[in-house]
């Protein structure tokens, strides 16, 4: 079996050096990272995370909470829960999915990623003692992921000009959030920027909702009409 040690001969570094480039590769440069993966790959050497774990008194848990309701026929959904798996095994940490915002503090876990959070959970949000991320713009300050709403919806609306559409219809999630507030606005100021009018519906964040929408008024929109499902 390779041992840290046999990895530490081989890169020609002590096994202190070895042993931050697995727990802490921050506190080492770039070119001695480098090195020393280098001699782990071609030892074929493996850490030990369930031990790292017990030594530095973590879970090797996150916790993927959802604070909206999951419709499993959503490919939204399925898309975001396969990417953070994805990622987290990776690092060697498994997640745990908590649907029930009032568990996201039972059992342990080293940290939180969390989705559908609106303006009125950032109070709960200041009192959690471990490290999160949310999954869409904030204008709180804590850290998130997102796209860039706005410029997202400004690309979209000047292709659809492009392909010489008339009627350009947006309908969005019924919710007064940074993040739907910059998608229309890059819809909106592209169309005010090309003399057209906007046409908002706003539904609540399903897909189906939209589509009952569309049916709704299909025999009242014009020709040549295109729609944003956001």
């Amino acid at each position: 079996m390779v041992t840290l040690s046999d990895v530490a001969k081989e890169a020609n570094v002590s096994k202190m050096t070895v042993s931050r480039v697995i727990n802490h590769p921050e506190q080492v440069t770039q070119e001695l990272r480098k090195l020393v993966e280098q001699a782990m790959t071609t030892l074929d050497y493996h850490p030990n995370y369930i031990a790292q774990a017990l030594v530095n008194n973590r879970t090797n848990v996150v916790k993927f909470v959802t604070l909206e309701n999951i419709d499993t026929t959503e490919p939204y959904y399925m898309t975001l829960l396969f990417g953070f798996a994805r990622g987290l095994a990776k690092k060697q940490y498994a997640f745990q999915l908590v649907t029930d915002p009032s568990k996201i503090e039972q059992g342990n876990a080293d940290g939180y990623l969390i989705t559908g959070a609106r303006s009125k959970d950032y109070e709960y949000f200041d009192k959690l003692d471990k490290p999160f991320v949310l999954f869409g713009e904030n204008h709180r300050g804590y850290d998130f992921v997102d796209n860039d709403n706005q410029l997202g919806e400004k690309k979209a609306t000047k292709y659809a000009l492009s392909r010489l559409y008339k009627h350009l219809i947006f309908i969005g999630i019924d919710v007064k959030e940074p993040f739907e507030y910059s998608r229309e606005a890059g819809y909106i100021n592209t169309l005010q920027q090309n003399q057209m009018i906007p046409q908002i519906y706003r539904v609540s964040n399903h897909s189906h909702e939209a589509q009952k929408v569309i049916k709704e008024h299909f025999n009242s929109f014009k020709k040549r009409y295109v729609f944003y499902l956001c």
